[in-house]
C-alpha cells in the first residue's frame, strides 16, 4: 500500500480489493440490520435499560455477568466450557460460577482484602481465572490481569506500579515469575496459589486456594459498587518504558455488552470462542465479561495455538461466533486452503479479528475457506470496548476497520508539526476524505478509561477539545469506512501483543555484555512484526554466535514471549541530541532506506 506523510493533506490510496457483500438472509438475521437507522436511534441513556443493576441500587460487573441470570432459564445453562491442554474438559453453569465466585469473594474477605484493593491475576486460561475475576469484583476489588507469559521483570514492574495487595497465580508461575522478586514488593500481602492441594505443603508465605474455597461460604453479599467505581486496571506498554495503567469502571460493562451485540453479533444460544489471552484487554472484555453478560456459552482453551486442535475445537464445540487474531489466521492460512479431514464448520456463523491490522488477504481467505469473511474491528486498551467494526449485515471492504458502532462518534484529525491535533478556536481540525490523520473518538462512551494509574498529566495529554486521541494514523473514505495506516509512535505490535521498545532495551542492558540497545519492530509475514534488537557491546566483549545465543536466552528469561527474536551486533546506534536512541533510523537501516530521509518511513511503525 502507498502511504503519505500523515501531516500532509494528500489522499491515501489503498490497493484495491473487491468488497464482499452479504446475502439478504445474512442481513436479515443480523443484530443490526440497518446501520444508519441504528446509529440515528441509539443513545447510551436508552441502552442502560439493558443492565440489570444490583438489587437495591448500584452496578457491579460480576452481577451483570453471572448473578442476574439466576432464577432464569440460563441459571443451569453452560456458561463456561474449559478445555484442558491434556484433553479433559470442564463445564460450569451460570449457577456454578455464581456459587464459586461467592466463595472466592469470601476467601478474599477472610484474608482482609478490602474494597478498592488491586487484585492481580497471573493465570493462563483456566477456570480459576474466571472465578477469581468475578469474585474479586463482587468483593469490590480492582482486577488487574497480567499476561502469564511475561518474564519476572515485567511482572514485578506491574505488581509494583499497581500497588497490588493480592496476587492470584499458580505454583509454577509463582516460582518462575514472582518468588525471586517478592521481597521487593512490600505492598503484596497475599499470594493465592490456585493449584495448591489441601494436603500440599505451602510454598513460602502463600495461601492454597483449594482448602480456602472448600471452607468458604456459598453466599456473599456483593459490595454495592457504582458505575464510576474502578473495576479494572489494564497495563499497556508505552514508548517511555513505564507501562501505562488504564483504569476502567464498573459502568464499562454497558459498552461491553452493547458492542458485543453489534460488533460480534452475539445472540442467545451462541457458542462463543475468544482466543485472546485473558492477560490482555480483549481476553477480559470479550473473553469474560461481554459474553457472560449476554448469556452465551464461552469456550476457553488452555492450550496454545495448534492448527489441528483449533479446527477440532470449532467442530466439536459447534462454535457459532469466533473472535481471534490476525496472526492466528495467517498461521492457519499457511496450512493451506484444504480443511483437515472431519472438520465441520456448519455451526460457524460469524468470524471477527482484533489485536493488529487485518490484512485483506485474510478477509478473503476466510470467505473462501471458512465460509465467512473475517470481520476486522478497531479499539484499544484505553477505549475498553470495540469502537469501529465491520458489522454482520454490512458490506465488508477488505483491509478496512469498518465504521463506528452506534453510540460512537469517530473522526480523523489533522496533526500539527508537533504531532498534536490541530486546534483552532477551541475545536479540533478535521481531516478531509481520504486524508491521513489521527484517529480520535468523541468522549462519553461508557468504557472510556477514567485515567492512567497515578499519571494524571499523561491522561490529560490523551485528550483534546473533547476528543480522545488514539495515536493511530488512519483515513476515512467517502462512505465512512475507516482504514488503518500506522501507529504514530513506535510501539511494536507482534502477534497481537503491544510491546514497548524501551522495556525490552532496559532488560537487555541488564546483561553484562550490553552497553546499549535499540529495539524496533521488523516486518514479519506471520506475526505482523517481530522484536528486533540492535546491541552495542561493552569493551572487552566481541560479537560471536555464542554471545548472540546467550543474549536471546537472557531476553527470554527476563521478558518471556515479548523478548527479541533477532539480535544484531552494532558498531554504533543513532541518537538524538538529548541522547535518546532514534528507533526510526534503526528501522530505516533495517529496511535498507536512506537514514538521512526518515520521511520515507511514514506509515511504517
Amino acid at each position: 500500500m502507498k502511504t503519505v506523510n500523515h501531516e500532509s493533506s494528500r489522499p491515501y490510496q489503498p490497493t484495491h480489493w473487491d468488497p464482499i457483500d452479504k446475502s439478504a438472509l445474512e442481513r436479515a438475521a443480523a443484530n443490526a440490520t440497518d446501520y444508519e437507522l441504528s446509529c440515528r436511534e441509539f443513545t447510551w441513556e436508552l441502552a442502560r435499560s439493558s443492565l440489570a443493576g444490583l438489587p437495591g441500587g448500584g452496578l457491579n460487573i460480576a452481577y451483570e455477568a453471572v448473578d442476574q441470570h439466576l432464577g432464569t432459564p440460563l441459571e443451569n445453562a453452560p456458561a463456561l466450557r474449559w478445555l484442558a491442554v491434556t484433553g479433559g474438559d470442564t463445564t460450569l453453569t451460570y449457577a456454578d460460577l455464581a456459587t464459586l465466585s461467592n466463595r472466592f469473594a469470601n476467601v478474599l474477605r477472610g484474608l482482609g482484602v478490602r474494597r478498592g484493593d488491586r487484585v492481580c491475576l497471573l493465570l493462563g486460561r483456566t477456570p480459576e481465572l474466571y472465578i477469581a475475576a468475578l469474585g474479586a469484583w463482587k468483593a469490590g476489588c480492582v482486577v488487574s490481569p497480567l499476561f502469564s507469559a511475561f518474564g519476572p521483570e515485567p511482572v514485578r514492574q506491574r505488581l509494583e506500579l499497581s500497588g497490588a495487595t493480592t496476587l492470584i497465580t499458580s505454583s509454577d508461575l509463582y516460582r518462575r515469575r514472582v518468588a525471586s522478586n517478592r521481597s521487593a514488593l512490600p505492598a503484596l500481602r497475599h499470594v493465592v496459589l490456585t493449584d495448591a492441594g489441601i494436603d500440599d505443603d505451602p510454598i513460602d508465605d502463600t495461601v492454597g486456594l483449594t482448602l480456602a474455597m472448600a471452607i468458604a461460604d456459598d453466599e456473599f453479599p456483593i459490595v454495592r459498587t457504582g458505575p464510576e467505581d474502578p473495576a479494572l486496571l489494564h497495563f499497556t506498554s508505552g514508548t517511555t518504558g513505564r507501562p501505562k495503567g488504564a483504569v476502567h469502571v464498573h459502568g464499562a460493562v454497558l459498552a461491553h455488552r452493547i458492542t458485543a451485540h453489534y460488533a460480534l453479533d452475539l445472540r442467545p444460544g451462541d457458542v462463543f470462542w475468544c482466543t485472546a489471552d485473558p492477560g490482555w484487554v480483549t481476553g477480559m472484555s470479550y473473553g469474560v465479561i461481554a459474553p457472560l453478560c449476554l448469556g452465551v456459552t464461552v469456550i476457553s482453551d488452555e492450550a496454545e495455538f495448534d492448527a489441528q486442535r483449533w479446527y477440532d475445537i470449532l467442530t466439536a464445540e459447534r462454535v457459532s461466533v469466533w473472535y481471534t487474531a490476525p496472526t492466528a489466521l495467517r498461521m492457519l492460512m499457511r496450512r493451506g486452503d484444504e480443511l483437515p479431514a472431519g472438520t465441520d464448520l456448519s455451526c460457524l456463523r460469524f468470524v471477527a479479528s482484533v489485536g493488529e491490522p487485518l490484512n485483506p488477504e485474510a478477509v478473503v481467505w476466510g470467505d473462501r475457506v471458512l465460509g465467512h469473511p473475517v470481520h476486522d474491528n478497531w479499539w484499544q486498551t484505553e477505549t475498553g470496548a470495540i469502537m469501529i467494526a465491520n458489522l454482520a449485515a454490512e458490506q465488508i471492504r477488505p483491509g478496512s476497520m469498518g465504521r463506528p458502532l452506534p453510540g460512537i462518534e469517530a473522526a480523523i484529525l489533522r496533526r500539527g508539526p508537533d504531532g498534536r491535533a490541530v486546534i483552532a478556536d477551541g475545536d479540533v481540525e478535521h481531516a478531509g476524505v481520504d486524508e491521513v490523520g489521527e484517529l480520535a473518538v468523541r468522549v462519553g462512551w461508557p468504557s472510556m478509561f477514567r485515567g492512567y494509574w497515578h499519571e494524571s498529566e499523561r491522561y490529560a495529554r490523551a485528550f483534546a477539545a473533547g476528543w480522545y486521541l488514539s495515536g493511530d494514523l488512519a483515513r476515512r473514505d467517502p462512505d465512512g469506512y475507516y482504514w488503518f495506516v500506522g501507529r504514530a509512535d513506535d510501539v511494536i505490535k507482534s502477534a497481537g501483543h503491544l510491546i514497548g521498545p524501551f522495556e525490552v532495551e532496559s532488560a537487555l542492558m541488564a546483561h553484562p555484555a550490553v552497553a546499549e540497545a535499540g529495539v524496533i519492530g521488523a516486518p514479519d509475514p506471520v506475526a505482523g512484526e517481530r522484536v528486533k534488537a540492535f546491541v552495542l557491546l561493552r569493551p572487552g566483549f566481541e560479537p560471536s554466535e555464542e554471545l548472540h545465543d546467550d543474549l536471546i536466552a537472557f531476553g527470554r528469561r527476563q521478558l518471556g514471549v515479548v523478548a527479541p527474536k533477532e539480535i544484531v551486533f552494532a558498531d554504533s546506534l543513532p541518537h538524538t541530541r538529548s541522547g535518546k536512541v532514534m528507533r526510526r533510523l534503526l528501522k530505516a537501516r533495517d529496511l535498507g532506506l536512506p537514514e538521512g530521509d526518515v520521511s520515507t518511513l511514514e506509515g511504517v511503525s
